[in-house]
């Protein structure tokens, strides 16, 4: 496509639509939009100061003077018509801050986008892939770094695709009105050429004219436009991970530094400011990186120290030659490095950088450097009122004047983060849960944002029936949030878990650990305690409770979280527990919305009566609550109190799990029916789980005779042999409930050599084809919302189906839990060390891991749910607790056994008060098994 200037009015309407009626498939052609205010960007709790004020409107009257009207794009530097994508990124993050802190009102804010939209959507692309590292701000023309016009253009910069996803998603999210709008930009752009072996690749044009792709991106940086590809569900795994880096001493200090030197890669590894402070305002400062950012900022304050020198140092514009500079901590073997990009040195330029001194007095508000740093530049504004200065020279105490679009963005950005009660810009946007319905047909995967939406995404856990139909929803009101009172504070709270570790996390372990327990932040209801199944979706099962309680306990043995964090949330979880409604008054339904606490059906509909019971979630929140009382004592009488509530007379009968579900009859009756549940490998986890308790089930227990199927030349189980029932379930065989059982109870001789050939398959699948398999029960943002990308179903080796039993065509995913458990399981077998390698890094540091990956695209699924998240943590701790079963015996001496003791209790609790398990050791390693063996293991080939 060739460029061509702006041409009247008339005529670029009549060559868009000549264009549009061409390519209409190819091109996305939007509409102008006037934006709707987003509670959640507007609520403004901490109100600027009237200096504050004051900053804040001189940084905006920069892009006011350096606005382009014709492109509707603002220049990177005063009064210097062109631009970045960075830049670009820049303007956005300063135009949106500027709405919510009303230095412009809504008919200006839309004006403005409209008319960047409109011409970021015609920009000639580099390689018709993507944008130009560089424009003309006033025409929008590809040019060189000296603003002269190029044809083909420079190359592309991975780093700065990344700050404008960024930017692009915060408007998004608190301008829901332009998203099927950046959605089609996005569209139009080949963003996966930029993605290359899990890491960011920019490009550049050689001297023979060809083009050069070149990784991009060193500790810092790297990481910060990888979370702006990730929130627009493309993932660079290697490029997220904080590895490659080594510390290095300065002034007292182990400073990170990436290893990759300028030597062998000729590329800068400088260590600058900016990157931790827009991952701070941005995404919120975590783990690992929060530590680094401290890190960064004390070794600014021990320079001030030994040299009386403020320093704040980072990347900025000067105001003469060579006009831009890296004011580094280090860069390329050297301490406080002032250079160009090609590593040429002018340390007589070294500046104090007036963003870097706000950006660290509001990341850092109670840090009395931060404040002295910011004091020295606050008041460094021009005196025509066209901005912020870059900065203040060291060596000669002057401004440095350049103004520029970077310095006034992030000074808006800064402020608007501060008034927002320092709450990070993305964390509580496009990474927060969403209520709303996934879209069926954008081809981006990204969690929808609309705020006040209908439910409408189902629930899905192993204990959905999968022949059930997802009920549409009604049109309802918001659901009454109701506040529940945790339990009462237990004796004596214990400041660790009983459950002994052998070895501490390594630093790429606790991340993950931090990462997992992200979801469980994310996802929490302050008022009712509870946890959202899945992120798009108010609602919670017995089963996701019991992962969250399993994640709890993993996240405190493995000091994740703190003793306070664990006993508060485990008495507002147990809290919660006794005010769930129980259907018919014996057993808590199928499904409650967790903010009201009532019933609801898998789409989400009111249900005052409840909708049955399932079996199988029961069987994991028994597990969950008897390993609370194990590893932590003190919580047994509350524990005990909730399982003595319900009535177990229907769900064990004769031996055998049986499940109640709801029909409605032709003349409007519901009536309730109780079948055996016969789901392979969550029949035999449930069972295990309530022999902890002393049921007798026997006949749903591991063992009996179980049909296979041939896959990959082994014989898979696909269900077990029974003659007790004639239920029609869709059979497939996954990997979830056996992987759960093998980290919770041990790998018991019958449950073996059930695991391995499904292990097996899906290893030779992969020797065979070279596509990584981790086949298992999936929950994506889109129909059909649950995916079973099964080692057989349906009679048919490797199908994806649906709930309701069709194909899913090209739906088949990689899991990431189900990769985490077989490389704790088997760390040492080859196959499972390439499916850690393949998954561990897909997860978004502020909502948890997601689902997987696609296998025939790669793409990152979108969808994070309490399942996933909850079998990361308890894979790694796991890994340090010598590979032991996570669930260990607890004390017979409780309330519950004193009342099975007593018999006759009306509720259908066992006939003795005897576990119907118990834990053994052989060579094998240590498993939970039957208390009376009276069945062995048959298969027969279908």
């Amino acid at each position: 496509m060739i460029y061509k200037p702006p041409q009247p009015k008339l005529l670029r309407w009549i060559a868009l639509f000549l264009i549009g009626t061409f390519l209409q498939f190819l091109f996305y052609i939007p509409t102008p939009v006037l934006s709707q205010n987003s509670n959640s960007c507007s609520n403004i709790t901490t109100p600027l100061t009237s200096e504050e004020q004051t900053y804040a409107r001189a940084a905006w009257q920069y892009f006011v003077k350096n606005y382009q009207p014709a492109t509707g794009f603002t220049n990177s530097t005063g009064g210097y018509p062109s631009g970045t994508l960075w830049d670009m990124g820049n303007y956005l993050m300063a135009l949106n801050a500027a709405r919510w802190l009303n230095l412009t009102d809504q008919a200006d804010f839309d004006s403005r986008l409209n008319k960047f939209l409109t011409t970021l959507s015609s920009l000639k692309l580099f390689e018709d892939a993507l944008p130009n590292k560089v424009y003309n701000a006033a025409t929008a023309q590809m040019v060189d770094y000296g603003n002269n016009p190029l044809e083909r253009g420079l190359g592309w910069s991975a780093l700065d695709v990344g700050r404008i996803l960024a930017a692009f998603d915060v408007i998004r999210t608190c301008h829901p009105q332009y998203n099927d709008w950046l959605k089609g930009i996005i569209a139009k752009w080949q963003v996966a050429r930029s993605l290359k072996d899990g890491q960011l690749f920019g490009a550049t044009v050689l001297p023979d004219n060809k083009t050069l792709l070149v990784q991009e991106g060193r500790l810092g940086y790297e990481e910060y436009g990888a979370r702006g590809y990730q929130l627009w569900g493309f993932s660079a795994p290697k490029a997220i991970a904080l590895e490659p880096f080594k510390l290095v001493e300065i002034n007292g200090v182990q400073i990170p530094v990436d290893s990759r030197d300028f030597q062998s890669t000729n590329a800068n590894n400088y260590v600058v400011s900016e990157s931790y402070i827009l991952d701070g305002i941005e995404f919120g400062l975590q783990g690992e990186l929060a530590d680094f950012a401290a890190r960064v900022l004390d070794v600014q304050k021990r320079r001030f120290d030994t040299t009386g020198q403020l320093t704040a140092v980072t990347e900025d514009n000067i105001d003469q030659a060579p006009y831009f500079l890296y004011n580094t901590v280090y860069a390329n073997g050297t301490n406080w490095a002032t250079i160009t990009d090609t590593n040429q040195p002018y340390p007589q330029f070294r500046s104090l950088s007036t963003k870097a001194a706000f950006g660290w007095r509001y990341l850092f508000p109670d840090n009395a450097y931060a404040q002295k740093v910011f004091d020295a530049v606050k008041d460094l504004r021009s005196p025509d009122d066209s901005g912020y200065y870059a900065g203040i020279y060291e060596e000669s105490k002057q401004p440095n004047k350049a103004l520029t679009g970077n310095t006034n963005g992030l000074i808006l950005e800064i402020l608007y983060y501060k008034a927002r009660g320092n709450h990070p810009l993305i964390a509580s946007t496009s990474a927060s849960v969403s209520t709303s319905k996934p879209s069926e047909n954008t081809s981006l995967a990204t969690p929808a944002n609309q705020s006040n939406s209908t439910v409408t995404t189902p629930i899905a856990t192993p204990a959905n029936q999968p022949n059930s139909t997802v009920t549409t929803p009604i049109a309802t009101s918001k659901p009454t949030e109701v506040a529940v009172a945790p339990i009462p504070p237990v004796d004596s709270p214990q400041p660790s878990s009983n459950l002994k570790r052998d070895r501490a996390l390594t630093p790429v372990e606790r991340r993950y650990a931090e990462a997992a327990w992200r979801y469980f932040q994310a996802n929490y209801h302050a008022k009712s305690g509870l946890i959202d199944d899945r992120s798009d979706f108010k609602g919670a099962t017995l089963w996701g409770l019991g992962d969250y309680l399993a994640a709890l306990h993993a996240a405190r043995s493995l000091d994740t979280i703190t003793p306070k964090e664990f006993d508060q949330r485990t008495r507002h979880l147990l809290g919660a527990l006794t005010k769930l409604p129980l259907f018919a008054g014996e057993l808590p339904s199928r499904s409650y919305d967790t903010r009201s606490l009532q019933p609801v059906d898998y789409g989400g509909n009111p249900v005052p009566e409840g909708n049955g019971w399932s079996a199988l979630d029961l069987g994991r929140m028994l597990a969950a609550l008897y390993n609370l009382k194990s590893c932590h004592p003190e919580y047994t009488a509350a524990v005990d109190k909730i399982v003595l509530d319900w009535s177990y007379l229907r769900v064990v009968r004769e031996g055998i799990l049986s499940s109640a579900t709801v029909t409605k009859e032709e003349d409007g009756r519901y009536l309730t029916r109780v079948n055996p549940e016969i789901r392979l490998g969550y029949e035999e986890y449930a069972a295990r789980a309530f022999q902890l308790w002393g049921f007798n089930l026997d006949r749903s227990a591991v063992g009996g005779e179980y049909q296979t199927a041939s896959v990959e030349g082994l014989k898979v189980p696909i269900q077990r042999h029974r003659t007790d029932t004639n239920s029609k379930v869709n059979q497939y065989t996954v990997s979830n409930p056996f992987v759960l059982y093998a980290l919770e109870f041990g790998l018991d001789p019958k449950m073996r050599s059930l695991f391995e050939p499904i292990f097996q398959a899906q290893a030779e699948r992969y020797r065979r084809t070279g596509t990584l398999t981790a086949s298992a029960t999936t929950l994506i943002d889109r129909k059909p919302y649950t995916v079973h990308s099964t080692i057989t179903g349906q009679g048919e080796s490797w199908v994806a189906l649906g709930d309701d039993g069709q194909p899913v065509p090209k739906g088949r995913l990689v899991s990431t839990a189900v990769a985490f458990a077989y490389h704790a399981l088997l760390p040492d077998n080859k196959y499972s060390q390439q499916l850690q390698e393949g998954t561990t890094d897909l997860y978004n540091p502020l909502v948890g891991f997601y689902e997987g990956f696609y296998e025939t695209t790669g793409k990152t699924a979108v969808g994070f749910t309490s399942s996933t998240n909850s079998m990361i943590l308890q894979s790694l701790l796991y890994n340090v607790t010598n590979r032991q079963p996570l669930i260990r015996p607890t004390t017979m001496n409780s309330l519950w056994w004193q009342t099975v003791s007593k018999g006759n209790s009306g509720r259908g609790l066992p006939n003795t008060a005897t576990q119907q398990t118990k834990l053994t050791s052989d060579s094998s390693g240590s498993y939970w098994v039957s208390d009376s063996e009276k069945t062995h293991l048959v298969t027969g080939t279908k």
